[in-house]
């Protein structure tokens, strides 16, 4: 594998008279002013959609450790409603059984939140 540090003097050679011929990079002071404006009025529409709240919204998220309290009564009034609904199997005593099951499972949760 080749690099420039291997190259040939002639390559050397050619590169620097390349470089020295080569126009410097002129950038158009027109072209830097409009680049420049759009650039600000970026910034100001970003400004104006992004408004640092002091208030959350209604409809904001809440706040992650209310969300993991709220999560177990969710799971248990869901699974609740589950079991009071119709009873899809048609054998006797299944709502019965279904209900021991609910309770055995969450009778260490209803006496720890004082219920």
């Amino acid at each position: 594998m080749k690099t420039r540090e291997m190259a040939s003097p002639g390559f050397h050679q050619a590169l620097a008279a390349h470089q020295s011929a080569a126009p410097a990079h002129r950038v158009d002071p027109g072209i830097a002013q409009a680049v420049e404006r759009q650039n600000a009025a970026l910034r100001e529409l970003s400004r104006r959609a992004f408004l640092e709240l002091d208030v959350a919204p209604e409809d904001a998220p809440a706040p992650v450790e209310a969300a993991r309290a709220q999560r177990p009564r969710q799971a248990a009034a869901t699974e609740a409603a589950a079991l009071a609904g119709p009873v899809r199997s048609g054998r006797p005593g299944h709502r019965a059984v279904r209900r021991r099951q609910y309770e055995s499972r969450h009778e260490g949760y209803q006496r720890g939140a004082g219920a």
